[in-house]
């Protein structure tokens, strides 16, 4: 069985990134950290006791990672708009679930942010399996949870929506990885991800 692990919005900037959240939302994400090995950092926002909203960006002041970033983050331009991009389920056994899966959704690979580790699926050219609609998946290292420690604003994730020109295709991915939680698949004439979150003002909604 997967997961629903977080929703992840890219951005040029993370300053960029927390103004598209707050405004969406009402709420600002609160400070992650780095990744060392993509040349990264991130903000993070609880959405429950094991799910949250990421924000994540090129960390200036990191050097090259010698390598494609994830979550296609080498490809948006300075002035690119913030947009939920695409999102990641959490798993107890990485490899059975990438091996099940009907996409292709890239390596396993250890990754870190501070005391945090863990493995992570991530294609070899840092694109996004299916333009977003197919999820990164997760394996964590044991420990709590990392939204178990973050800041409580009363939000949470209603449904995911994912609309894509081939529905079934969507599916049929989600069944293979035994993920149906929140998750609604329509079609559309582009593939979208849209986040219906519940906060104390009421159903919010954050997309592109």
């Amino acid at each position: 069985m997967s997961s629903i692990d977080h929703i992840t919005v890219t951005a040029p900037t993370l300053a960029v990134g927390a103004a598209f959240v707050f405004k969406a939302l009402g709420v600002a994400p609160q400070p992650g950290g780095e990744h060392p090995r993509m040349g990264t950092h991130n903000l993070l926002l609880r959405l429950g006791d094991a799910l949250f909203l990421e924000v994540i960006a090129p960390n200036p002041e990191a050097p090259s990672p010698g390598r494609p970033r994830w979550f296609a983050l080498d490809d948006l331009a300075t002035d690119a708009q913030p947009a939920l991009r695409t999102w990641v389920a959490s798993t107890g056994n990485i490899r059975a679930a990438a091996a099940a899966s009907t996409e292709d959704l890239g390596l396993v690979e250890p990754m870190s942010r501070g005391q945090r580790n863990w493995l992570i699926t991530i294609p070899a050219d840092g694109s996004i399996a299916l333009d977003g609609i197919a999820p990164a998946l997760i394996e964590w290292d044991g420990h709590p949870h990392p939204a178990s420690g973050l800041a409580d604003h009363g939000l949470s994730l209603s449904r995911l929506e994912i609309s894509h020109p081939n529905p079934q295709r969507v599916s049929t991915l989600l069944t293979s990885l035994a993920l149906s939680d929140v998750i609604e698949c329509r079609h559309g004439d582009r593939p979208q991800l849209v986040a219906h979150i519940n906060t104390p003002q009421g159903m919010k909604e954050l997309s592109i």
